[in-house]
């Protein structure tokens, strides 16, 4: 049996050529920590102890090959909230959280109807729900994958969400006629230039539906929403995206030129312009 400080020494040894020496210790505590049990803290406070980890060859082999640790254990934290994830949905982020806390702070006054639109793992919606009670909370997506996942965890944590399929780019407005007072979304923005510089776990394992569009239109998730939104906002209601800091401007362009007002952009932690809000006329 080996020690808590020898099981983590050999996950962070066999990642260390992907990542830097911190984000390789982080990644190995955490996948210490869910192949023994054990709490992150307990690997500080006493590293000698003895601890069983299993599965911990075929976590080793997963992580060496460049998958998320959060594919090899499943789940990730957001808002405070364990989230299931799998290969095929998008993991959630920081700056996502921001979003959310955002909408929550703006929002949370009044009984709404709000729209995730692209879900995922359900993290904006199920977010949503558990901190604003009284709201009606919808979400959509397209992937079957993402469909099974968020209702898992929108069950795992007792929202009510009302989710269905459906296509951001045709038939949302069919699928939700609304009205709606919020409609958010984090669509996909990464054009497909930028995938070889991303980090190998990002672009070999997470899902390219969720990541990437085409360098000759990279708004078209945004367009494609901002005028699904005039048909289901309220007059009045707020249109909040996730954006891509390198695409701000342009964002902001396209929301006026669609007949939204009010536009304003927020950084995230890092200084980078990452969420932006409309109102509709």
């Amino acid at each position: 049996m080996s020690t808590r400080k020898e099981i983590v020494d050999r996950i962070a040894g066999a990642i260390a050529p992907l990542y830097d020496a911190r984000e390789a210790r982080s990644i190995a505590l955490l996948a210490a920590a869910h192949l023994t049990g054990l709490p992150e803290a307990a690997f500080r406070t006493d590293p000698a102890a003895p601890a069983r980890a299993e599965g911990l060859e075929l976590a080793i082999e997963r992580l060496a090959a460049g998958c998320p640790v959060q594919y090899v254990v499943g789940s990730t934290e957001f808002l405070g909230h364990d989230f299931i994830v799998r290969e095929g949905v998008l993991i959630p982020r920081p700056e996502t959280e921001e979003l959310v806390d955002w909408i929550v702070r703006d929002e949370g006054g009044a009984p709404l109807r709000l729209l995730d639109v692209g879900t995922g793992s359900g993290c904006i919606a199920a977010s949503l729900a558990a901190g604003m009670p009284g709201a009606e909370v919808a979400a959509a997506d397209i992937s079957p994958q993402a469909l099974a996942v968020a209702a898992e965890n929108f069950r795992r944590l007792g929202v009510r969400v009302d989710l269905r399929c459906a296509d951001a780019l045709t038939d949302l407005t069919e699928v939700f006629p609304g009205p709606f007072d919020v409609v958010v979304s984090n669509p996909p923005y990464v054009p497909e230039a930028d995938r070889e510089s991303m980090h190998a776990n990002v672009r070999d394992y997470e899902p390219a539906l969720a990541l990437f569009v085409p360098d000759d239109d990279p708004l078209r998730f945004y367009r494609a929403i901002a005028r699904a939104g005039r048909r289901m906002l309220r007059p009045g209601g707020r249109l909040y995206f996730e954006i891509y800091h390198l695409a701000a401007e342009a964002i902001r362009t396209m929301l006026g030129e669609e007949g939204y007002t009010a536009v304003t952009l927020r950084e995230d932690l890092y200084g980078k312009p990452r969420m932006i809000c409309s109102r509709l006329v």
